[in-house]
This record gives structure tokens, sequence and C-alpha cells, in this order.
């Protein structure tokens, strides 16, 4: 894909500061056992967030669904195509949220960033720890310089409205 420069090598992973020793690294196939639960016990709120814009998750997403869009976010990070970060404990025993940093499918920018984290994490540290980091971390360690961070900048609603790019 044209929206990254030639040779350019995403974070393997990355340690959140302020995070409590959680840790970010790309989401793979392999996680869907702790991605489920964490994405269906925050499921109402997430579609609150998501559901317009992306149709997710849906309230009769199936384990295997969830497994093979864990398979797609996957293959599109090999590709460069999308990145797809999760969000580990510091034991990394549970997954904790999402961050994804997208091309662009609205006008005006070159990626479109969002992040999500479970339910008993909102309001809290953990959110707080990735509302500073992540666009910090963009600015420094991705080739963007006109990124859209969606739920931030501007709202889910604000974004569907924006023209899409030709």
């Amino acid at each position: 894909m044209t929206w990254l420069p030639h040779g350019f090598t995403h974070p393997p992973h990355v340690d959140l500061p302020g995070g409590g020793g959680h840790r970010l690294r790309p989401i793979s196939a392999a996680d869907a056992p702790l991605d489920y639960p964490a994405v269906m016990g925050s499921r109402e709120r997430l579609w609150s967030v998501f559901g317009a814009a992306w149709g997710w998750p849906a309230a009769t997403m199936s384990y295997e669904a969830n497994r093979a869009d864990l398979e797609r976010h996957a293959a599109e990070i090999e590709a460069h195509e999308s990145f797809n970060y999760t969000i580990e404990s510091p034991d990394r025993t549970a997954l904790r949220g999402c961050v994804y940093i997208d091309p662009p499918q609205k006008r005006e920018a070159d990626a479109e960033i969002s992040w999500w984290v479970v339910d008993e994490e909102v309001g809290g540290a953990l959110e707080q720890a990735l509302e500073a980091f992540v666009p910090r971390w963009i600015a420094e360690d991705w080739p963007f310089t006109r990124p859209r961070f969606i739920g931030r900048d501007l709202t889910w609603e604000e974004w569907l409205r924006l023209p899409d790019r030709p």
C-alpha cells in the first residue's frame, strides 16, 4: 500500500508508559481466547462507539467469527495494510483493549487512529495512559503528518459525515 513509506517497519511491541506494566503488540488469531471475552464483555459500550462505523461487535458475534477477524487483522499487519495492537495486561494473561492504526477512509488525513479499553478500565489509569501515550507514539514512531484520532479529535458521528477519499 502507498500509505506507508517503503521500508517502514512497524513496532513489534511497546511498553505503555504510565500503564502499570501493560504492553501493546500486534494482535494475532492466537489471541482469540483472550480477545473474545474482552470484546463481548464490553460489547454494548463498544457497539455504541464502533457500531455505526464498523458494524462491530455484533451481538451475535461467535468465537469463530472473532477468530476470523483476528486472522484478517494479522494478515493486514503482515501486509502493512492496517495495524491492530492489542493491549496486554502486565501478566500477559488478559487483553484490556486495542489500538487501531488504519489508512484513511476520509479526506484530509494520512492515518486514522482509534482505541478502546474494556469496561472496567474506562476512566481509569490504563485509559488515561493511552490518551497521553498514543498521540505521542504516533508522532514519534510512525510516518504520519496528518493523523486523525477518531473519538478524540472528533466524534465517530462527525467522522462518518466527513467526505470519503476518492
